[in-house]
């Protein structure tokens, strides 16, 4: 949106067009002095005839024009007795209707909202009103003005008009008690702020730094840094307490009592497992436990494969022209007599062959199966090889909305569950413990699931290693497909990732067939191959297409060689700056038409159009596309994503990210015809060996690796990364009673 100076405007609510619950979201007009204004902004309760002062930006929408962006919003109350009447006869404050306002202001007049705040009793005065229901009227009064002094209150703390709102939607009225006795209670999920905003509050309002919230602060802290930002669905006590003494700054604070109360307050879950004390934040908890009872039962809902399954694979054999190995013929079977199957293996070992024998011997069956994948991209990829429709799976669950602290709610649920007989999700490994979960409680009794994956992928973004744990349980039925078929076997693409995964160094010397490795001497000189590979020499080669057939991928965002300066340089190059092409500058990027550019979140409610005329909503985390149009006097983008334009305003270009690099991370679940991966240098926590497994299986047809081979054989040396604290090997071994893990 277009940007202009921050102005303060005032005047009365004339409408209001649209407020959501759940978000604070709204949308109104204002009357002023000298004009109606729209205003756009969160905003937790407004109504017809309040007063507001609001502060922000003119900013121009591209289909409703001119709005004003409210940052924040002061709610003053109407002063005189017509704009009280007005107020009160619109109904905001239950329990007034129009006969009692006109009332209530032709008794009290321009005191009356002062009567209801400090007098109530004096509205039993007025025909129509009981003791009761004065009482009524003066909570819900506090209900809806509450928020102002909330507001003001954490305004002292430069806290921003949404974490306010989220502060209010939380605690209400009771907001400022809350944060005054312990303002470390601003840090939790819903709210979000950092442990050291919470100090600097803390110090402000006078708190000792040796008080039991802040050290019961810091434990919580650094366990929800641990488990949203680390993976770890819980931690060791002794690792936990370690980290919080570090951040507390004494090495020597006894904590371990603190713990105890923290866990019979319910703040956390503690479970001890092969003698070792676990402390889980209880929702993570909650979902391995929950996780682990539902897989149990369905394990053991076993049942014989119907008689003549053999003939229909030999009949389907024969219909497709080929001969299913010994283990893809095991994994067909198995779906069948197995509620639970998890199908694995490696590239070139016949996955996508076997899935599909499934999925048609299921539908011939009269089986209603149901595709899915964890992102957009993956579930594209998943409905290209199987012919079949693949939904993301939250929109396959039905996603509502995200609540307060960014979870999402579904409408699939137990309640409410899937209409299939069976559930397939690729891409298994990218799925974290609470999606996973959410998809659990969606099936139905009686539904198949099957779980389509490689273990040795990067783990997921979110908390948890799912496919990992649930195959080393030795509870869930798996096939794992071992034998590389011949075609597949004259790839060195795929003969080298087998043998990165096995702990062996891939063959660098050979530079033919599809896997090439180029030594660099130095970083400048990798950069200068990069862009030289992807403007001239494979497009020369092999007629490739430097937008849609190459793809950079880097294991890093920062660096000499991470994705911000491949992105900045391969656009200079691939897209360079012309009179012709509009472009905006937005934060440190520059975004062109022409650009390459890629959906970093998952946003449901970006409208799109196709070409035909048909329209939907949402664009998905990892959905790449091009930019058509920077349309300056609307402040819009439109970005083409294959056959369907989506529009987008200047400030939402915070979802968006050049992507003629991207990370190994942002890589997953999509395949390249040709990809580029620069590989210098060596930071431990970067560069491991699973990363450096799933850059390498993201190319189709030839990967080009350059950079030191020293760096090449530390990756695949590194193999620690995987490490994640979970305990849902343990648990589901547990419920299914084969042993005490």
């Amino acid at each position: 949106m277009a940007e202009s100076k921050i102005t303060t405007i005032e005047g009365s609510v004339e409408e209001v067009v649209f407020h959501s619950e759940d978000t604070g979201f709204t949308v109104l007009e204002l009357a002023t002095d000298e004009e109606l204004l729209t205003v756009v902004g969160e905003l937790v309760q407004v109504d017809i005839g309040e007063t507001l002062k609001v502060t922000g930006q003119f900013v121009t929408h591209p289909t409703y024009g001119s709005q004003f962006k409210a940052a924040i919003v002061e709610r003053t109350l109407p002063a005189t007795s017509g704009a009280i009447l007005k107020y009160l006869s619109s109904g905001a404050i239950k329990g007034i209707g129009p006969a009692i306002a006109r009332r209530l202001v032709d008794a009290f007049g321009d005191q009356t909202l002062e009567v209801i705040e400090k007098q109530p009793r004096r509205l039993t005065e007025i025909r129509g009103i009981s003791p009761k229901k004065a009482e009524e009227i003066e909570e819900e009064y506090k209900r809806i003005f509450g928020i102002r002094a909330v507001m003001l209150f954490l305004s002292r703390f430069r806290i921003d008009p949404a974490a306010s709102i989220r502060v209010w939607k939380l605690w209400g009225t009771l907001a400022t008690d809350i944060i005054s006795e312990n303002p470390y209670a601003l840090c939790c999920e819903e709210i979000g702020l950092k442990f050291e905003e919470a100090d600097a509050i803390s110090t402000q309002l006078g708190l000792p730094m040796d008080s039991r919230c802040r050290m019961a602060g810091a434990i919580l802290y650094v366990l929800r840094h641990n488990t949203f930002s680390g993976g770890h669905c819980c931690l060791p006590q002794n690792k936990l307490l370690r980290a919080t003494r570090s951040l507390l700054g004494d090495e020597e604070l006894e904590l371990d009592s603190l713990v105890d109360e923290l866990v019979e307050e319910k703040s956390l879950v503690s479970d001890t497992v092969e003698g070792q004390r676990f402390l889980y934040l209880p929702q993570f908890y909650q979902a391995e436990t929950y996780v682990a009872g539902r897989l149990a039962m369905m394990e053991q809902l076993t049942m014989n494969p119907p008689e003549d399954l053999n003939k229909d694979i030999d009949a389907l054999e024969k219909k497709l022209g080929i001969a299913y190995a010994k283990l893809q013929r095991k994994a067909i079977e198995t779906a069948f007599f197995q509620d639970v199957l998890i199908l694995t293996g490696g590239p070139g070992t016949g996955k996508t062959t076997t899935l599909n024998g499934i999925i048609t011997l299921l539908e011939q069956r009269g089986f209603k199966v149901a595709l899915a994948a964890p992102t957009g991209r993956a579930a594209k990829r998943m409905s290209e090889v199987t012919g079949r429709e693949a939904k993301t799976i939250h929109r396959l669950l039905e996603v509502d909305f995200q609540d307060e602290s960014g979870k999402n709610k579904f409408k699939r649920n137990q309640k409410n569950p899937l209409p299939f007989d069976a559930v397939v999700v690729d891409e298994m490994s990218m799925v974290d413990i609470q999606l996973f979960e959410s998809l659990i409680k969606a099936l139905r009794l009686g539904s198949k699931l099957i779980l389509v994956g490689d273990p040795d992928q990067l783990p997921s973004v979110g908390a948890g290693n799912v496919l990992k744990d649930l195959i080393d349980s030795d509870v869930i039925a798996v096939v794992h497909l071992s034998e590389v078929f011949r075609q597949a076997a004259e790839s060195l693409i795929v003969t080298n990732a087998h043998a990165i995964v096995s702990g062996e160094l891939p063959d660098l010397s050979h530079k033919d067939n599809d896997f090439f490795f180029l030594p660099q001497p130095s970083s400048d000189r990798a950069m200068a191959t990069v862009l030289s590979l992807c403007s001239v020499r494979l497009p020369k080669a092999y007629g490739c297409s430097p937008m849609w057939d190459i793809q950079v991928i880097s294991p890093s965002r920062v660096g000499a060689l991470g994705t911000v300066e491949l992105n900045r340089q391969l656009q200079q190059v691939l897209n360079p700056p012309s009179p012709q092409k509009t472009e905006f500058k937005f934060g440190s990027s520059i975004f062109r038409e022409g650009d390459k550019v890629m959906q970093i979140r998952n946003n449901y409610d970006i409208v799109w159009s196709r070409d035909d005329g048909d329209e939907g909503m949402g664009v998905f985390n990892g959905d790449i596309g091009v930019i058509e149009m920077i349309d300056r006097p609307s402040q819009s983008i439109l970005v083409r994503y294959d056959d369907r334009m989506a529009q987008y305003v200047f400030d939402m270009a915070d979802e968006l990210d050049l992507a003629y690099a991207i990370t190994v991370h942002k890589s997953q679940g999509s395949e390249f015809e040709s990809v580029v991966m620069p590989l210098m240098g060596y930071h431990s926590k970067l560069h491991y060996r699973n990363l450096l497994y799933t850059g390498v299986t993201r190319a189709k047809k030839r990967l080009i690796l350059l950079g030191q081979a020293s760096t090449v054989a530390r990756m695949v040396q590194n193999d620690k990364k995987t490490l994640r604290y979970t305990n849902l090997k343990t648990y589901l071994i547990q419920a299914a009673g084969h042993g005490e893990g």
